[in-house]
């Protein structure tokens, strides 16, 4: 699910997890957000960043009222902002603010930077008339969230070319809170867009739960079998790679390896495995959407979160892959309504994180109680699934349930607020979605993965993802969502 074994951990004892701090920090920035409804604008200075060839139009302001402080200035401040709300957490979970706060520092910038970059108009420029508005003969056609890329890749350079560099500013590489509190922020988004068309969005969860059921009942035995049958890993390997490869990636393995009683440095190593092959899927899954199932959006948007394994990967595919996609229909005169595909991903990949707690439980009980029996030795508990079960998903449903009900309880005038609000706290969605693209890279040090002895578990991963995982994920996804369409624009 997660992105990374390293976390803020909290010391021993303390009620406050990183898990709750993404909660947090999310519905402070949505409930922010929601005082437009009554006439207050406390988010309309955030930066935004527009597709641009002079640099000095790249950035603004969310809002058009904020629009006399300028870019720059309103970057600065939405720096300033971050970096105070996100050291108070960092304080609660007595971590190294300073540490923190000066690695933060660093990471921001390089993957701000990244991204106005992504907005380049001969990166991000898709259609005709924006080639014209431009004066531009040619493009990349990556759309500005090419510049989720950009991060990765310049979070790839200083991971692989400057260890050093990378070492200190792991106080900041935090990808499972960036992309937890990016989630929490996108329930609200994707309430607003489900509650124009309630009919499909239920559809949609309904055929996204019967999508994962399927993936996990056969994604896992089968990697399980082949970890160990052909490559020979006892069960304490076999388990956490089954669930790291097939279910969601690190916070699967690590649950796993837990419920198993595995030693520590097998979650570990499978967890590292997990980032690196995001990393690839990330670079390839979406232009392959774009090629081939640009006609079936939503079955491209369900493959994303079925075949990508963590969290912040997958939901950015599924970003990137609306974009691509969206950008390829329109080329065709074909003009979906946005949101709907990254909105299903997510909600694939939600699914997938609700039952990691009891299928750890399940594990539990079964290594437990028929596996590693030891005499005398503690049964599973059904605490645990609470316990094992991702809180931050507790923010995702309070946002989902507050922006639903507002949409459908308010007046037009009201939802156009209701819309714009929910607009600026997406702002900080595709920040929170930048952090965690950087991060993933810089955690990506392949020289060091393969002086820890890690390729027999890379060839399982290659064979399972490549093999198998990712062609039944396409095979499910089509199954459950072949003709099934997003809503046209206007």
């Amino acid at each position: 699910m997660s992105d990374t074994t390293a976390t803020l951990a909290p010391a021993s004892g303390d009620a406050l997890s990183e898990d709750w701090l993404a909660v947090a920090v999310g519905l402070l920035l949505f409930g922010l957000s929601l005082a437009l409804l009554g006439g207050a604008d406390l988010l309309g200075w955030t930066v935004s960043t527009s597709v641009w060839t002079d640099p000095k139009t790249a950035l603004g302001t969310v809002t058009k009222g904020y629009g006399g402080l300028g870019g720059a200035s309103a970057l600065v401040l939405t720096y300033l902002v971050l970096l105070g709300l996100l050291s108070a957490g960092t304080f609660l979970l007595k971590a190294n603010v300073g540490r923190f706060a000066a690695a933060f520092t660093v990471v921001f910038w390089i993957a701000y930077a990244s991204w106005i970059l992504g907005s380049y108009a001969h990166f991000a420029v898709v259609t005709p008339a924006d080639y014209q508005k431009f004066g531009i003969s040619w493009s990349l056609k990556l759309t500005n969230e090419g510049g989720y890329i950009f991060a990765l890749i310049a979070g790839l350079i200083i991971a692989n070319g400057f260890p050093r560099l990378a070492a200190w500013l792991s106080e900041a590489i935090r990808p499972e809170l960036y992309i937890k509190v990016a989630i929490v922020i996108l329930g609200a988004f994707i309430a607003v867009t489900a509650a124009a068309r309630l009919s499909l969005a239920s559809s949609l969860l309904v055929r996204g739960f019967a999508a994962i059921v399927e993936a996990y009942l056969i994604y896992w035995s089968v990697v399980y079998l082949v970890a160990r049958k052909f490559f020979g890993f006892n069960r304490e390997w076999a388990a956490p790679l089954a669930s790291g490869i097939s279910i969601c990636g690190v916070a699967a393995a690590i649950a796993t390896g837990g419920a198993i009683r595995a030693r520590p440095q097998i979650p570990v190593l499978v967890s590292s495995l997990v980032v690196i092959f995001a990393v690839v899927e990330v670079l390839i899954l979406p232009f392959l959407a774009q090629t081939f199932l640009w006609r079936e959006p939503l079955l491209a948007a369900t493959w994303m979160g079925l075949a990508v394994k963590t969290d912040g990967a997958a939901v950015a595919a599924g970003g990137i892959t609306e974009s691509l996609i969206l950008a390829k229909s329109a080329a065709e005169g074909i003009n979906y309504q946005p949101g709907w595909i990254l909105g299903t991903t997510a909600a694939v990949k939600l699914f997938i994180d609700v039952v990691i707690g009891f299928w750890a439980f399940l594990l539990a009980h079964i290594w437990t109680n028929h596996i590693n029996r030891v005499p005398g030795a503690a049964r599973a508990k059904v605490s645990e699934i609470y316990e094992r079960f991702p809180k931050f998903i507790f923010g995702f449903v309070v946002t989902f349930a507050i922006g639903l009900t507002l949409a459908l309880s308010s007046a037009p005038a009201t939802n156009a607020k209701l819309t714009a609000a929910i607009g600026e706290a997406n702002g900080y969605r595709v920040i929170f979605f930048i952090l965690t693209f950087f991060s993933i890279g810089v955690l990506s040090n392949f020289r060091k993965l393969w002086e820890e002895g890690i390729g027999k578990l890379a060839a399982v991963y290659l064979v399972s993802l490549f093999g198998f995982v990712i062609w039944v994920g396409l095979m499910i996804s089509w199954l459950f969502f072949a003709g099934v369409k997003p809503p046209l624009a206007g």
